[in-house]
C-alpha cells in the first residue's frame, strides 16, 4: 500500500505507474481516492471546529447563568445540543469514507524502481546474467519421474489415494537428497549470519491481506474451514507477520532471517498441476529469507539476497540464470523483482527455482511495522528470497547430475548431509 501523500500530491506519478503496470482499469481509483481523501479532510476539520465551539459555548452556559441570562443560557443548551447531534453524523461518514480509501488503497499498485524493464507479462522479463555454463550432455537425459522411479524415490499413486492429485510421497535416497538440499540451504543461510526460524504455518486473514494483494490471496491461498487461519504458501507470510503492529528498535536493523517451512498453494488456472512429475504440485518444503531494513538500505541488500541463491545453485553444480522481472510481471506490492532460473538439459531451457523481491514499505504499512530511530518512527521496507524450494530445486539437482550409467552425483557441498556418499545409484 502506498503513502497517500503521493496521491495528495503526484497523482500523475501513481497514475503513470498505473499505466507501467499496463492496469489501467485502476486509473480511476487515483482521483476517487484524492476527492475522497479531500473530503474526508474536510470533515476532519469541521468536526474539530464543532468540538472547539461546543466547548466555547459550554464554559458561556455557566456564566449566562450567573448572569441571570436564563433564555441565552437556554439557547446555548440548545446549539450545545445540536453540535452533540451533528458530530457523530460527521464521525460516521467519515469511518466509511475511510474504508472506502482503504479499499481502493488496497488494490492502487505499489511504485516500481526506475531500473524495472517496462512489459505486459513474464514473456517481457530480461536475462540479466548467467553463471555457470548450460551443458546438455551427449546422452539422454529421461524425464525426472522416470529417473526418480529408478531409484524407487516417488509415489504420486498412493499419494492420489490418501490426498488427491497434486501430491507426491518422495521415499528413500530421493527423499533424502530432498532434505538434504534444504538442510543445506539453511546452514548456508546461517553462515551468512540469517537468523534461522521455524515459524507457524498457519496465519490468520489480516496478515495475509498485510503481505500480498487479494489476486494473489484468491490464486493461491488454502483456507481452514470455520477458523480464521489460511495455510501458508511461503514462511515469508508467517516471518513479516512476526512482526505486525511491532515498533522496532531502530538500533536492531537490519533483522535477517532464514525460515525453514512446508508451503501450500492452489497451484490453479492456467498452469495447472503437472501429472507425472513434481514442477507444479500442492505440497512442497522451501527454505526463505527476509529481511527488515531502512530504505535506504533495501537496494543493498536485495542484490545480496538473489546472489545468495545464485551461490547455493552453483555450489550444487547447477548453471543458473538471473533474470529481472518487467513491469507487467510484478505482484502489486513490489517495487522490483528477479527471478533465479536453473537450465534444464533435458528441456534446453532455464526455469524458476527462486524469485527475490523488494517491496518498499507497502507490507510495512498493511501491517503497521515500524522502527523508532533518532529522527522519529518510520516504517520499515521488507525484502524476502527463496533460499531453496524442494521439489523444484530437486529437479534441477538431479538432471544437472544424472550420469549416463543412470546414478545420481552428489556435489562436495551436500555429501555431508548425505553420509558422505559421493554419488547415489538407481535401485532398478
Amino acid at each position: 500500500m502506498i503513502d497517500i501523500k503521493l496521491i495528495r500530491e503526484n497523482k500523475d506519478l501513481v497514475k503513470e505507474n498505473i499505466k507501467k503496470k499496463f492496469q489501467d482499469e485502476k486509473l480511476p481509483m487515483v482521483d476517487e481516492v484524492y476527492e475522497m481523501d479531500e473530503k474526508n479532510r474536510q470533515l476532519k476539520t469541521e468536526v474539530e471546529n464543532l468540538k472547539a465551539e461546543k466547548n466555547n459555548i459550554s464554559k458561556s452556559i455557566g456564566q449566562l447563568m450567573g448572569q441571570g441570562k436564563t433564555e441565552e443560557a437556554e439557547e446555548a443548551k440548545a446549539k450545545v445540543k445540536e453540535i452533540n447531534d451533528k458530530i457523530p453524523e460527521l464521525e460516521e461518514e467519515q469511518v466509511k469514507l475511510d474504508e472506502e480509501i482503504k479499499k481502493r488503497m488496497m488494490v492502487i499498485p505499489n511504485i516500481i524502481d526506475e531500473s524495472v524493464p517496462i512489459g505486459k507479462d513474464d514473456s517481457e522479463n530480461v536475462e540479466v546474467e548467467r553463471f555457470g555454463e548450460p551443458v546438455v550432455p551427449t546422452y539422454e537425459i529421461p524425464h525426472h519421474a522416470d529417473i526418480i522411479d529408478r531409484f524407487e524415490g516417488l509415489d504420486k499413486e498412493a499419494a492420489g489415494r490418501t490426498s488427491g492429485e497434486g501430491f507426491y510421497y518422495l521415499m528413500g535416497d530421493i527423499a533424502r537428497l530432498h532434505e538434504a538440499m534444504i538442510a543445506y540451504g539453511r546452514d548456508y543461510m546461517i553462515d551468512q549470519g540469517f537468523t534461522y526460524c521455524i515459524p507457524p504455518f498457519m496465519i490468520r486473514a489480516d496478515v495475509v491481506t498485510g503481505v500480498m494483494s487479494f489476486k494473489e490471496m484468491d490464486a493461491m491461498m488454502y483456507k481452514i474451514e470455520n477458523e480464521d487461519l489460511y495455510l501458508i504458501g511461503t514462511s515469508e507470510h508467517s516471518m513479516i507477520g512476526k512482526f505486525k503492529d511491532q515498533i522496532l528498535d531502530e538500533t536492531k536493523l537490519p533483522i535477517t532471517i532464514t525460515s525453514y517451512s512446508p508451503c501450500f498453494r492452489k497451484e490453479g488456472g492456467s498452469h495447472g498441476l503437472e501429472e507425472r512429475g513434481l514442477y507444479r504440485v500442492h505440497q512442497f518444503e522451501k527454505q526463505e529469507m527476509i529481511v527488515i531494513c531502512k530504505a535506504e538500505e533495501a537496494m543493498d541488500w536485495y542484490n545480496k539476497m538473489w546472489k545468495y541463491t545464485v551461490d547455493i545453485f552453483r555450489n550444487l553444480d547447477i548453471p543458473v540464470r538471473q533474470l529481472e522481472c518487467c513491469s507487467g510481471d510484478l505482484a502489486d506490492l513490489k517495487v522490483k523483482s528477479c527471478d533465479v532460473e536453473a537450465w534444464s538439459p533435458r528441456q534446453q531451457k532455464y526455469f524458476e527455482v527462486g524469485s527475490c523481491s523488494t517491496l518498499g514499505d507497502a507490507q510495512a504499512r498493511r501491517l503497521a511495522i515500524r522502527a523508532k530511530g533518532e529522527k522519529g518512527t518510520y516504517y520499515v521496507n521488507t525484502l524476502n528470497n527463496t533460499v531453496l524450494a524442494s521439489p523444484r530445486g530437486l529437479i534441477a539437482f538431479i538432471e544437472n547430475n544424472y550420469q549416463e550409467d543412470g546414478s545420481i552425483k552428489i556435489p562436495k557441498a551436500l555429501q555431508p548431509y548425505m553420509g558422505g556418499k559421493e554419488v547415489i545409484k538407481p535401485v532398478k
